[in-house]
Parts: structure tokens; sequence; C-alpha cells
């Protein structure tokens, strides 16, 4: 058996859900976390996803969100990312387990005889691979310190019943009587419907008892989640409604912990409530219909804004809504689009794949531009203002991205030459990557707190083409980041503009409360017209440090 801290039995809290899908399953499951790492103990993540896929990277984010990047190239479930957030931890791919990767793992040991002329059944291979990997993954640190983190909670994706789930469910209860009673705690999130137009109903004492007397579970188990004004107070209802003491005495954790020590989570959580002022800002994006697909965004707009005591107004707008084409087919989509561009404090452009919407990017990178309005390219938005530029400046009328026009004789985005062009599965450039600022007297280098380079995670298969970048130089767009060869640009910036930056790396993965991304605060602060005063702190304190 694996141990936790201590040398102690690793204790395991699985979360499930019922009903429906999309209950809030990965909130509660990183909220139940959080109370647990308040009282002491140190916190690791599993996220189960039944799908057969062998991760999410090559799912359409309409599927199921965005998909998340974690430092070591895995792109997996956006749960995982609510993890990170609130728990402030670094995840591994081995953190997402698949139906995929189990039946892999069990088909590839077959093929190569482990199994001895055995047949291979879900029961036992599958289920002893599903609890091998749980085990092995549970007992991997991930928040910096040395050893077993104490508990473990688990995530189950989807609901109970679903025919996929069946071998994980067999699994873990094999897993929760190997490791006996005292080391597994099931909590189950389900739906209490309202009925009728009466608002918000929460649990009645009730109807805590009828369901305590079918489920089995005692009427003080039985927790009221109701909706909140921001998720941070979910960790908040937890703990008011004594949860973490009903899961400590499950795990025999009652002598080991502490009290939950939430002040500062409240006091996050509360003054987000009392914000008054907002901040306008333009999302400019493709799958702009399903807002999941840019949950680490949104979430690292929310970290900036708050740390400038204001609240985010994001301004939904589909990209292909302020095409010209869009004019003449829906005019009325056309004009609301294109007010809200115009009425925003800044402009973000996000990642993203494929040609549609792109032209619509373009125009809100010129509008950007040429009004200098402040400007953040994630990604694809920062291979789109190369685009921009060189079509509106350099008057390359045609130039593209290879992506998107393989044709064009004027390849200002090119496709790496170290990718697949027949499998798209973990074949782009992932991961955390090291980024070395060209100019130290750049706005990046200064709001990165004047440092020699950055880490930050990647997920693309296309670069700029380094053939144009002294002519896009010339005219006023800076490479002021690189990889190591100095070849592959990383970041640039628009000279003589409050604040026009685009990056190839993705800096929303690695916002945390309280920890906003460097380069999102300083698209806010730039909106809000406090980036020079804030830029020059960050300088006078850098001239005071001791050297």
């Amino acid at each position: 058996m694996e141990r936790g801290a201590g040398g102690r039995q690793m204790k395991y809290v699985l979360v499930t859900g019922g009903v429906v899908s999309g209950l809030g399953k990965g909130v509660t499951a990183s909220s139940i976390g959080v109370v647990l790492k308040a009282c002491g103990l140190r916190v690791t993540s599993i996220k189960i996803d039944p799908y057969l896929n062998t991760d999410a990277g090559t799912m359409s984010p309409f599927e199921h969100g965005e998909v998340f990047v974690l430092d070591d190239g895995g792109e997996v479930d956006l749960d995982l990312g609510n993890y990170e957030r609130f728990l402030d931890v670094t995840l591994t791919r081995d953190n997402n387990i698949t139906t995929g990767k189990i039946y892999r793992s069990v088909i590839d040991k077959e093929r190569k005889g482990d199994y001895l002329g055995k047949t291979v059944q879900v029961v036992p291979h599958i289920t002893d691979a599903i609890k091998n990997r749980i085990e092995r993954v549970s007992s991997t640190p991930v928040d910096g310190k040395r050893g077993p983190a104490d508990v473990c909670v688990i995530e189950l994706g989807g609901t109970v019943g679903d025919i996929e789930s069946m071998p994980f469910i067999e699994a873990l209860r094999q897993l929760s009587f190997s490791v006996g009673k005292e080391n597994f705690c099931l909590i189950h999130v389900s739906l209490v419907p309202v009925l009728g137009v009466v608002g918000e109903q929460p649990l009645q004492e009730s109807t805590k008892e009828k369901l305590s007397q079918f489920c089995h579970v005692p009427v003080a188990n039985i927790l009221n989640i109701h909706d909140v004004p921001n998720i941070w107070h979910v960790p908040l209802l937890l703990r008011n409604q004594n949860a973490h003491e009903a899961i400590l005495k499950q795990l025999d954790c009652l002598s080991i912990a502490t009290p939950p020590d939430l002040k500062g989570w409240t006091i996050m959580a509360e003054a987000y409530d009392n914000l008054t002022n907002s901040v306008k800002i333009a999302m400019v994006g493709k799958y702009t219909g399903l807002t999941d697909s840019y949950l680490s965004v949104v979430k690292a707009l929310l970290h900036a804004c708050v740390s400038c005591s204001l609240k985010p107004s994001i301004q939904w707008i589909a990209a292909s809504d302020l095409e010209d084409e869009s004019a003449k087919t829906t005019p009325e989509a056309h004009a609301v689009a294109w007010e809200a561009l115009k009425s925003s404090s800044c402009i973000l452009v996000p990642g993203g794949f494929g040609d549609r919407g792109v032209p619509g990017m373009i125009l809100a990178a010129k509008y950007a531009r040429e009004n200098r309005v402040p400007y953040l390219g994630i990604c694809l938005g920062m291979q789109i203002s190369v685009i921009e530029i060189s079509r509106y400046v350099l008057g390359l009328g045609k130039a593209n991205s290879e992506e998107f026009d393989p044709e064009t004789p004027h390849r200002v985005v090119i496709f790496m030459p170290e990718g697949s062009r027949t499998h798209m599965g973990s074949t782009m450039r992932l991961g955390s990557r090291r980024t070395f600022f060209q100019n130290p007297d750049c706005i990046t280098s200064k709001l990165y707190g004047n440092s020699a380079y950055v880490d930050e995670r990647h997920r693309h298969r296309y670069e700029v083409n380094p053939d144009f970048i002294g002519n896009l130089e010339s005219a006023g767009l800076k490479f002021v980041g690189s990889d190591e060869s100095g070849r592959r640009m990383e970041i640039v910036e628009l000279q003589d503009h409050p604040y026009y930056v685009g990056v190839q790396f993705h800096p929303e993965f690695k916002s945390r409360p309280g920890k906003p991304s460097a380069l999102v605060l300083g698209l806010i602060l730039a909106a809000t017209g406090q980036l020079q005063p804030y830029l020059k702190r960050i300088s006078d304190s850098s001239a005071e440090a001791p050297r």
C-alpha cells in the first residue's frame, strides 16, 4: 500500500456525481482540497475521465471546454486547472487518468506477454491497472515538498451509472476495501431541483432526513452547496457546515489536523463581492458560444482584475461577427460586435486552431493598433498581430499563416519543423518552456520583475517565420523574447503603443488567486491607466534592492 506523509497510509476522498453531468464536481473536489489543506494536511488530486481518448488534446473545446496544459506538457481536462488554481499545486499528466490510458497500458502489457498467456479481462486486469495507477500517482508530491501528501482527492468524471464509468467504480470499490474504511471517504454530488419560480432552494431538514433514510448517510453529512456569488465561497460553505469534521472523522485524521484557517480565503471571497467598479474587456475568439472554452483566460482576467480592485466585464465577441462578410449576411450581429469592441477598454485575442474567425481577429488587432487600445494576443493572438502588421504596415496584402493558407506568397507564420503532419495527439510544442528576454527594458520583462527569463506553458504547432523578423521589427513590432536558440520568437511588443503585447505561450495556465499572470495584469493596468505608475514602482524597488 502507498504511504502518505510521515509513513501513514494514504487517505482517499472520492467525489462522484449523479443525475446530470456538469453539477460542479470539479469545484466541489477543489474546495474539499482547500478545506483539508486549511486544516494543515497536504493534498494532491486525481481526475478520472472515463472517455476513450488518451487525453484531452484532440477534443474540441465545444465538447469538453478548454484543454488545460501542465508543466510536463500534459493536455488534460479543465478540472485540473481548478485543482491547480485552488490548491496552488503543480500537477502532472499522470494526475489525469482516462480509459484510453488504462486500456493502452493493459494492451501494451498483453502484447509483451506480461500476463503469461492468461485471458485478459476487465476484472481483474483493467481494475488492477486502475488501482495501481491511482496508488502510484497519489504518492507523487505536487506541492514542491518531499514525500507523499496526506490526502488524495479523486474526482470521477461523468455520472454514476454511465457504462464507461463501471470499471472505475469497481476498481474504486476494491480500493476502498483494500485500504480500509478509515482511509477512504466517499462524497456524492447530486442535484436538488428547484420546482417553480421560487428562487434558490436550500436543503430543508425534512429533505435531509428523507435522503438519510434512503441513502444510509447521517443527516449531519448531507450538505447544501447552493449557488454562490463566486466560487471562492464554496470552501467557506463546506467549512460552515463542518464538512471538514465529517471527512477528518471518516479518515481518522482528527488527531493530526488543525481547525481550518481560511482567513485569507474569506477575505478574497468577500472582497470580490464588495467590488463596485468594473473594466470592459473585449474577448475576441472562435469558441465564444461556450465560455468554458476559455476558462483559464477568464480566471486569469478575474485574478488580475481583483488585484486591481475591479470586476471583469467580459464582452464576448465572436470573431466572425467582426468580418466584412458578416456586415452583409448578419448586419445586426456585425453592428453589435463592433459596438462591443469599440466600447471596451482593452482587447484580448486568445488561442485557437483553424481559419474560422481569423479575418475578424485580424480586424480586432488592427483596431487595437490604430486606436492605441491595450491588446494582448495569446498564442494564435500573437500570430494574428504578426499577420495584421505584415498586411497593413508592410503592405504584404496576402501575408498569412501556413495554417490558414498553405499557398500564401508571404508565409509570416510557418509550421514548426519538428511537428507531425499526420498525427494530432501530443505532437505540438507542449508544456513549460523557457523564454529569454532580448531587451531588459521591455514592458514584459518589467512585468515579470525584471527577470532575464520566464518559464511559461506552451501549446502550438505554428510559429513566426524568422525570415520576416527583420522587416517586422522595422515596422515597429519588436521581438523582445525568444527561446534559447534566439530564432523561435516568443514575445512581441509594438513600439509607441500603451500596451500591445503578443506571446506564443499561454500565461493564463499559471495564474492563481492572489498571484495573477503578469501579462494579464499588465493588460488590465493599461486598460485603467495604471500601467506606467506600476512599472515605475517595480523599477524603483529593483533599484533599491541590495545587489
